[in-house]
């Protein structure tokens, strides 16, 4: 490639966060949305099948139920390191409910699908937080993983994955006013 080729290439535009923080009786719910050209079953297969969740977030082993725990590596933490994962609620194909705890601290998460607008589904990924302490970095993780969701759906998550250097800490700002 010469210089010229290099100076008619665009600069990638930095993502913009779109997670609100929701006060809740036990805190608050950092919610973040996207919508898919695509039917909820489709969508939910991308949450909970491993050889799709593998392409986005990571993958896990176990017999997945409600009340259950799996094991999940996540693909893009550093170290990869493997936590269980509680199975709170199942409820195909429009709510998934887990919960975990590790060094990071206690997670407690939904993904609720529902028509979009259109048609396609709008998935919400709902992160129930007891405290606001910390959302300038989970906030840009999560707006990371579902661009990481987008693109693996699409079949690009190979060619044009988004990386964590464009969601943090340019986000940190804007998620950390949120509180």
């Amino acid at each position: 490639m010469t210089a010229d080729d290099h100076a008619s290439e665009a600069p990638r535009a930095a993502p913009e966060p779109t997670g609100v923080l929701r006060p809740t009786a036990e805190g608050h719910d950092l919610v973040l949305t996207r919508t898919f050209g695509a039917p909820a079953a489709d969508v939910w297969a991308w949450l909970t099948e491993t050889e799709r969740t593998v392409r986005w977030f990571g993958q896990w082993e176990g017999d997945a139920a409600p009340g259950r725990t799996v094991r999940v590596q996540m693909a893009y933490e550093d170290g990869a390191p493997w936590a269980d994962l509680r199975v709170d609620a199942c409820e195909p194909p429009h709510r998934l409910a887990v919960s975990m705890v590790d060094a990071a601290g206690d997670w407690r998460m939904e993904a609720l699908l529902a028509e979009a607008a259109g048609g396609g589904t709008r998935l919400e990924l709902i992160h129930h937080l007891t405290t606001v302490a910390g959302v300038g970095e989970v906030g840009p993780g999560w707006e990371y993983y579902l661009d990481l969701l987008v693109a693996a759906r699409d079949g690009a998550a190979e060619t044009a994955a988004p990386s964590f250097d464009d969601y943090y800490p340019a986000q940190r700002d804007y998620f950390t006013s949120l509180a």
